[in-house]
């Protein structure tokens, strides 16, 4: 710790990191705000360490963004981000910070406030608690072009930026890659508003903790985590479920849920479809032998008035298991009602009295469930969806049955296991062998007798 918080490294990572050992509970989210008025929040507002901000707390410290004269709110969320984020990420970089837009906006800004540890029952529900405490103009901003906001109005406006997971991929880079891509958002944002003269508060943190060491392989990342584990405690919304009459047919859950359309535009659908639950799912098609998931968007973001995914399901029987199987089929996207994209999924399938549960899906190469373009509009996505869980047969008492995990019971790490093992006995058994194949002589010299003769042929 000390190391990082030598003369090169950044004053808001030695802030985080002389905290992080009070902040190791997954209950807990940090917190960063600032503005562009003065006075804003009190400098000497100090917490002790060790401090958690509970809602009620953090419901006081927010107060100032609803008596603000301008009253422009800026939200920049994340699904996931831990303290240790901040840390991991500076100790890989070196002495480059990666964090460089948010350290040089709270260095300037006239009033910041840093909360190393928020109770995440506090950020579950953060957006709808600023909707319902103020008259905001809600505007999602989808892509980094913000000049044609209406900002600079009477009304107070709440603009939210969903930033990209952090985990979108199996390794440091594609990590890297994301923070690179979300200080861009954010350093072009605040400085657009920033030269159009408009002042504004901003709130930068995350719905829950990242729960995946970045320390660990993907056999880390793919563990049995499923729903029915101790992990339930810390979902903040229910499987999205379809209906035909009375009874439940498809249960769908995911906690990221997010597409890349020509590897530019980001569309987080996580929260349209599982929190606000703005999704049409009508179209969506339950049988014994068929299943469709329809997800219908509109205006996901600028640019793209609908927007609707399929995910297509079948039930057959297999004579090699004797007994059927539920398998996901195929994706596919269609965009604004003419471009058409489709997925072949593999490694997606279950018997059919259970669930699928597997930790990372998506376009990604060294995803464990991987969505292969079938099409060359399909290249054009790329989709990430992590935590995925669904069934779309034999659902009982309306939730998930139990659940066939897309990891496998040899993985890499067994396999490690069992090859050192063998060679481990190969070594023993050869020694033992060569142990076996001392003699000792049969004959031994008399000293009181004659020598001992033995022949050439003996």
């Amino acid at each position: 710790m000390t190391q990082l918080c030598s003369a090169a490294a950044a004053p808001l990572v030695c802030t985080l990191a002389a905290l992080f050992k009070v902040s190791l509970s997954v209950d807990h989210v940090p917190m960063l705000l600032w503005a562009t008025r003065r006075s804003q929040w009190n400098p000497d507002t100090a917490l002790h360490e060790g401090h958690v901000v509970s809602a009620q707390e953090l419901t006081v410290l927010l107060q100032p963004v609803f008596t603000q004269n301008s009253r422009n709110l800026i939200l920049f969320l994340h699904d996931t981000l831990s303290i240790g984020d901040f840390t991991y990420l500076s100790e890989f970089y070196g002495n480059k910070n990666p964090f460089q837009n948010v350290q040089e906006i709270l260095q300037s800004s006239p009033s910041s406030l840093v909360l190393p540890a928020v109770d995440c029952e506090a950020t579950k529900y953060l957006l709808s608690f600023l909707l319902e405490s103020g008259y905001w103009k809600l505007t999602n901003v989808t892509n980094l072009d913000v000049s044609q906001l209406e900002v600079n109005t009477p009304e107070p406006h709440l603009l939210v930026v969903q930033l990209q997971p952090l985990v979108s991929g199996l390794n440091e880079i594609s990590t890297l890659e994301a923070v690179a891509e979300n200080e861009k958002i954010i350093g072009r944002l605040t400085m657009d508003l920033q030269e159009r003269g408009i002042h504004f508060s901003v709130i930068y943190t995350a719905v829950r903790p990242s729960r995946i060491s970045r320390r660990t392989d993907v056999v880390g990342e793919s563990r049995r985590q499923l729903m029915a584990t101790e992990e339930d405690d810390s979902l903040s919304y229910p499987p999205l479920n379809v209906t035909t009459g009375n009874d439940i047919c498809i249960l769908f859950y995911a906690s990221n849920f997010s597409l890349k359309a020509n590897s530019s535009v980001l569309i987080d659908l996580t929260n349209a479809t599982f929190v606000m639950q703005n999704v049409d799912i009508s179209s969506s098609e339950c049988s014994d032998i068929n299943t469709t998931l329809s997800l219908k968007y509109t205006k996901p973001v600028n640019g793209i008035s609908s927007l609707e995914i399929r995910f297509l399901m079948t039930n057959k029987f297999y004579g090699g298991s004797a007994r059927n199987w539920s398998t996901l089929d195929s994706v596919e996207i269609v965009q604004d009602g003419e471009k058409f994209a489709k997925f072949n999924v593999s490694v997606i399938s279950a018997p059919a009295e259970y669930s699928f549960h597997c930790q990372l899906v998506g376009t990604s190469n060294l995803y464990p469930a991987r969505l292969i373009p079938s099409n060359n509009e399909a290249r054009n996505w790329d989709v990430f969806i992590s935590k995925l869980q669904i069934q779309g047969f034999n659902i009982e008492n309306n939730q998930f049955s139990y659940a066939s995990d897309c990891t496998g019971f040899f993985t890499p790490g067994i396999w490690m296991g069992l090859v050192t093992s063998i060679i481990l006995l190969w070594i023993l058994a050869y020694g033992i062998h060569m142990i076996m194949q001392l003699t000792t002589n049969s004959r031994f010299d008399d000293p009181k007798g004659a020598a001992l003769s033995v022949p050439q042929t003996e």
